[in-house]
């Protein structure tokens, strides 16, 4: 029960004789749990239930009934990883850090990962078009308004390995089954001190599910647009070995993306489907180790808004680890991973009327990656926690690409190259007194880019034309300082500066692609972005830590940043090419609330104020003092929640964003959108649900994209399903 004397329904209660299992279950709806058939008469009990602080306590065989009192988790105490790359009290560390848990993911209605994130405060993809429709070369993350453009400028990782596509850094939603997550962490600001490159202006970390003991949970769901999904996790475990599967499939028909006064008869619906694994095998190695194993299997395949315009993706991924730990020098972590993947893609012109279209590309982009990590942290006193390690990897990738020209075979063309990146890093985190917390950090990176070339072959009999580009190596020293002080237990003050970098991508290096009548150019010329930052903030605390709330004002400089710029405009085409800018800035203001107000109402919101202009660039004068990209001046969002499986659960999201442009020189507009999700769920049996959710709910139809055609976001979208889980 809570501390009011209500029951507390779908608590996990297990049994331990340290360090072993005995048994495992779930409070029914009265809060009642019973054992039965136990060969001991003592043990330990751990009890925990979504909104409570987990609770340990000794247990000896009695007569009497066992009364359990849950208190409410306080908010400051959550524990995050991604800010420290170990496990750190969130009221303990200065990093802006936004949680979602896998209990908001099954109360939020968006059907992809992408589109939950959307309701975290600064996350932004490069477009305002979300995976189910949208090609995954615009599926790049930007924080706080650095701007994407189409490569990430944040990292993603999937249990410290990283998802960023490795040609061109952008993100595949699909690769991790929403079953899965067991928590995602949002890091906010520059993390290039711990994570190196890519982290430029954070982290978005999706931790997966720890097994404990043998178990099945699954959802199934139908939406209109033809959209099937599946998801699922099952584990097994039998004495130190555990195997866990996490898979999910989904489909969808999806719409024409064209607004409806500028489409013609070539529009097509844009549609996606997709299907991925992941098995993993682990071992127990003594009380504090474990090895494990895991493979991955991808695939995807979109319809892009015309007949022609198609793109499929495969990949294959493995990974392998241990982690252990010693009394005397501390704890290890190992990681090493490598995978090949395949992109092909058409590209096409359209006519002027949207009546015809003609095939201009058809392209594969093989990439192949491979690295690894090894990573040590220990405690020194009861002052100090450090933590160092090291990670290098590798990529090669190349675009074979065989042109068209009107209708016909031309050339060929194939381009690419290979990086290597190396990198040392090193932390430590000073408690220099109950409430004063100071944490200094550095990373030292050089890369490598080499062998790269670009070879034109036409298709009639003739000479290639080879070119050679030169080998070229840059380094990074990347250095954090932060400090948190907590004059009291409902005040926290946070200061941080961070500098931090990201490479051009293999795909910006060699690549050029074409999105409707715009063409962009690859630069094998680019040099790598680097990042200086500050904030200042303060958290509140209230009504028994039931309320938090953050402040944050931050500020952002990124050098020789790069963006797609304007090279030449004509009626039928516009040609773009990456370029280094000379500098960029992004300031403004973050807050975010989140309210428990009773044990079955979550209340939370933020909003983002960020000035994301051009400062210099001195070889366009033109464009210094514009908007950056694909970045709202004012974005917002909202939640509210009723939790109660007896009865019902009801979840609803709203998020607004203001007026950005989605060019350069600030020419295409993209006015202002509001949009609300819902969803509504009810238990059936203590191991059923039923739900029905509801995406764009009002039908909002808003802007998306201007190439220079007018591109719109989803319609409403209406799916139910249901949801079950089994233990053993």
């Amino acid at each position: 029960m809570d501390q009011t004397g209500a029951p507390i329904a779908d608590a996990r209660v297990s049994l331990y004789a340290s360090p072993t299992l005995l048994a495992q279950t779930t409070s029914g709806p009265t809060g009642e749990f019973s054992f039965s058939d136990l060969r001991t008469t003592h043990g330990v009990l751990r009890v925990r239930a979504t909104g409570f602080a987990e609770l340990e306590q000794p247990w000896t065989a009695a007569e009497e009934p066992l009364r359990i009192v849950l208190a409410p988790i306080p908010l400051k105490e959550s524990v995050v990883v991604t800010a420290a790359r170990s496990e750190t009290q969130l009221g303990q560390t200065s990093a802006s850090v936004a949680i979602v848990s896998s209990e908001e993911l099954q109360q939020t209605a968006a059907l992809r990962l992408d589109d939950v994130l959307r309701q975290v405060v600064g996350f932004q993809l490069f477009r305002r078009s979300g995976s189910r429709t949208a090609n995954p070369t615009t599926q790049g993350i930007s924080l706080r308004g650095t701007g994407a453009s189409g490569a990430s400028r944040a990292l993603m990782l999937f249990d410290g390995i990283p998802l960023n596509d490795p040609f061109g850094g952008w993100i595949y939603w699909g690769r991790v089954p929403r079953e899965s997550v067991g928590q995602v962490e949002v890091l906010r600001g520059g993390a290039s001190h711990l994570y190196g490159a890519t982290a430029l202006s954070g982290v978005v970390n999706v931790i997966s599910r720890a097994p404990e003991t043998s178990a099945l949970s699954a959802e199934l769901s139908y939406g209109n647009e033809q959209t099937p999904s599946g998801s699922l996790f099952g584990s097994l475990t039998r004495g130190k070995w555990t195997m866990s599967l996490g898979a999910e499939i989904s489909k969808t028909d999806g719409y024409i993306i064209v607004a409806e006064d500028e489409r013609g008869p070539i529009d097509t619906p844009a549609g996606s489907r997709y299907s991925v694994a992941n098995l993993k095998l682990e071992r127990k190695l003594g009380d504090n180790g474990s090895a494990f194993m895991r493979g991955e299997i991808f695939g995807e395949s979109r319809t892009n808004g015309t007949p022609l315009q198609t793109n499929r993706t495969h990949l294959r991924n493995l990974t392998a680890g241990a982690n252990f730990g010693t009394t005397d020098l501390g704890d290890f972590t190992v990681r090493a991973y490598g995978g090949t993947q395949f992109f092909d893609q058409n590209f096409t012109a359209v006519s002027a009327t949207r009546t015809s279209e003609s095939l201009t590309r058809v392209q594969r982009v093989p990439a192949q990656s491979a690295g690894g990590t090894f990573q040590w942290s220990r405690g020194v006193g009861e002052s100090h926690t450090l933590v160092a390690g090291i990670d290098a990897r590798e990529v090669r990738g190349a675009s074979d690409e065989l042109a068209y020209v009107q209708d016909r075979p031309s050339f060929f063309v194939g381009s690419g190259g290979r990086e290597r990146t190396i990198g040392v890093f090193a932390e430590d985190f000073f408690r220099l007194n109950p409430r004063l917390f100071l944490t200094a950090g550095a990373r030292f990176d050089r890369w490598r880019e080499f062998r790269g070339l670009s070879t034109t072959t036409p298709v009639t009999p003739s000479p290639s034309t080879t070119q050679t580009f030169p080998d070229r190596t840059e380094t990074a020293f990347s250095p954090q300082l932060s400090l948190l002080y907590a004059p009291s237990d409902h005040v926290a003050l946070t200061a941080l500066f961070t500098r931090s970098f990201r490479p051009a991508t293999l795909n910006e290096l060699y690549r050029s692609f074409r999105v409707g009548n715009v063409i962009t150019l690859a630069n094998e010329k680019l040099r790598a972005e680097r990042q200086t930052g500050g904030e200042a903030g303060a958290r509140f605390y209230f009504f028994n830590q039931r309320i938090d709330t953050r402040v944050t004002m931050f500020w952002s400089e990124i050098t020789r940043p790069v963006p797609n710029v304007t090279l030449s405009v004509t009626p039928a085409l516009i040609t773009r090419q990456r370029q280094n800018l000379g500098r960029t800035r992004s300031r403004g203001i973050e807050l975010e609330t989140d309210a428990r107000l009773t044990r079955h109402w979550t209340v939370s919101g933020g909003y983002l104020l960020a000035d994301a202009t051009v400062l210099e660039f001195p070889a366009n004068t033109t464009l210094e003092g514009l908007r950056i990209p694909q970045v709202p001046k004012h974005q917002a969002t909202f939640q509210v929640r009723y939790l109660n499986p007896s009865l019902i659960t009801l979840g609803i999201q709203a998020r607004t964003g203001g007026q950005q442009f989605d060019d350069d020189q600030n020419r295409f507009t993209l006015g202002r959108y509001f949009t609300i999700d819902a969803l509504a769920s009810r238990r059936l049996t203590s191991n059923v649900d039923i739900f029905v959710a509801a995406e764009n709910l009002f039908d909002q139809r808003y802007l998306t994209g201007r190439t220079p055609i007018s591109t719109i976001g989803p319609p409403l979208l209406i799916r139910g399903g249901v949801r079950f889980r089994l233990r053993g």
